[in-house]
């Protein structure tokens, strides 16, 4: 089955609505942080669904539910990665964003040219540039193949078909558009989610069906540890190599951390931590148990893997399971709606890339070097041509990617395991030490992606989750090693960059955080319960 014109009528109104959207939103924008910030006014949970929005893109949407259904040894052990989400909020809470919302920042890496120099700042940020643009050019790539599948047109065509749209509407709204455009984005894909879920446990034979499969309902993998073993989804490494990622990917990521930097406070930022803490894991969830649901549905109809389309290796492509899935038993107007959704999770994670990169282009690399005296108004202009830039770059590198590793949600993450550990280490040097100086924290940097890059080539029996910590520890004692050579820090540099020095607002002063964090750790302890007895009750 194709689309047909109502189909195509629900997607087209749902892009003009975004679109329509972004319009509103752009009015009153003077400034480059109106445009990066949305002028600091935007309450804690549309920031919290928003970056929801973003992490469940289309790498999770396609990636997880074929990674549960087909992966080799996969199942819903990718669960475990949810583990240390909760407990990776308490530390963002309570030490990371109090300093870093505090210096009201609009680039992240900012921070480390107040904490170090200009020139560990520059090539922080440029690296981060071209690692994430990369990465995002893999949601790209598995979502232009769903519309290469659904609309017989070639590659090339649906990848730009979906970055037009998206830079379109994230030229012209920026954060605010990016953020509210994210809130009603996680509707649909929710939605779609569980219209995809009630169909395949229909077609499976029911729930009974579906959680008659030992093997797949495994959630929990304490055989191994990661490291050497082949067990590259174990317990250890999914638990202590995703606290790293998460403590890197919402405090050092700007595609992340731009929205905590655009709240009305320091005390909101952590209110919009503590909500994604608590919502994040029924949302991976209910994409994880569509994967089971799938795996049901494929045994009782062999003839739906010979049906998906085949990679360039001559496998069945399991990332287009859920499209294929959904070509074949939705109706009209459903398919519409399920369609509205894998593109909403494709903008959701590219328009939050594109206005982050925009921002560090203009902040780190046009505003810091030119010296010129731009008015409000050419800020603006600038900064929507630095989002049509890195848009075009991202789209660029969709066209390599595809073969980086089975499934979608397994390449983005090894790409930014490759940077998480190292640049948690640069952010964490700065905040922990006095000794550390700009050398050495750009060293560290290298010293732990190169290490990481090494893994990867010469030690694929590691798992690469354990990247992340691996990463992080020999770009610290790398960076640290390596101050030691040259010059203290200048004593002026560490004033206000320091964990004890972070600047407070009388409001986050007023509230008794302790309770969250209680609830948060109760909440990660409840998890891992959870998915023991999904294994073993």
């Amino acid at each position: 089955m194709t689309l047909n014109a109502f189909d195509w009528a629900i997607i087209i109104v749902y892009l003009m609505g975004m679109i329509g959207l972004s319009l509103l939103l752009a009015r009153g924008q003077k400034s480059d942080r109106d445009y990066y910030l949305g002028g600091n006014k935007t309450p804690p949970l549309p920031i919290a669904l928003s970056t929801m929005a973003t992490q469940c893109s289309t790498n999770s949407l396609l990636g997880a539910p074929a990674f549960v259904a087909f992966a080799a040894g996969g199942g819903l052990i990718w669960l475990q990665y949810e583990l240390a989400v909760p407990f990776a909020m308490i530390i963002l809470m309570a030490l990371i964003f109090p300093l870093l919302r505090g210096l009201n920042l609009i680039s992240l890496y900012a921070y480390l040219e107040k904490r170090f120099d200009a020139g560990t700042r520059t090539i922080v940020s440029l690296f981060f540039q071209f690692i994430r643009a990369f990465g995002t050019g893999v949601t790209v790539y598995g979502i232009s193949l769903v519309l290469m599948l659904c609309l017989n047109i070639p590659f090339w065509a649906a990848v730009l078909m979906l970055g037009g749209i998206t830079i379109l509407y994230d030229v012209l709204g920026g954060m605010q558009a990016v953020i509210w455009s994210d809130v009603i984005q996680i509707g649909v894909l929710f939605g779609a989610i569980l219209a995809a879920i009630i169909v395949s446990v229909q077609l499976a034979g029911g729930l009974p069906v579906v959680f008659d499969q030992p093997a797949r309902l495994r959630a929990v993998n304490f055989s191994g540890h990661g490291l050497g073993d082949g067990q590259t989804y174990a317990f250890w490494p999914m638990l202590i190599g995703g606290l790293f990622l998460y403590l890197s990917y919402y405090g050092c990521d700007q595609t992340q951390a731009q929205r905590e930097l655009s709240t009305r406070s320091v005390a909101d930022t952590k209110r919009a931590l503590f909500l994604d803490g608590m919502l994040r894991f029924p949302l991976v969830f209910a994409y994880c148990f569509l994967g089971l649901c799938l795996g049901a549905y494929a045994l009782l109809h062999p003839d739906f893997v010979s049906a998906l389309p085949l990679t360039d290796g001559g496998k069945p492509n399991y990332n287009v399971a859920v499209p294929v899935f959904v070509l074949r038993h939705f109706p009209h107007g459903l398919i519409g709606l399920v369609m509205v959704g894998l593109l909403a999770a494709a903008m959701s994670s590219l328009d939050s890339t594109l206005n982050a990169l925009s921002a560090l282009s203009m902040q780190d690399i046009v505003k810091r070097y030119l010296k010129l005296n731009f008015s409000g108004r050419m800020e603006l202009v600038i900064s929507k041509l630095l989002t049509v830039f890195w848009g075009l770059v991202c789209l660029f590198f969709a066209f390599f990617v595809g073969n980086i590793s089975d499934t979608i949600v397994e390449s983005i993450n090894k790409i930014g395991s490759l940077l998480n550990g190292p640049l948690l280490a640069v952010f964490l040097m700065g905040m922990l030490t006095r000794r550390v100086n700009g050398p050495g924290a750009t060293a560290g940097l290298i010293v732990g992606f190169a290490v990481n890059l090494l893994l990867w080539r010469y030690a694929p029996k590691i798992s690469w989750l354990w990247w992340n910590v691996i990463g992080f520890f020999v770009a610290y004692a790398a960076g640290y090693l390596i101050s030691l050579a040259f010059a203290k820090p200048d004593p002026n540099r560490l004033e206000n960059t320091l964990f004890r020095h972070a600047p407070r607002t009388t409001r986050a002063r007023q509230t008794r955080w302790g309770p969250y964090y209680t609830i948060l750790a109760l909440y990660g302890t409840g998890i891992l319960a959870f998915l023991v007895f999904l294994t073993y009750g």
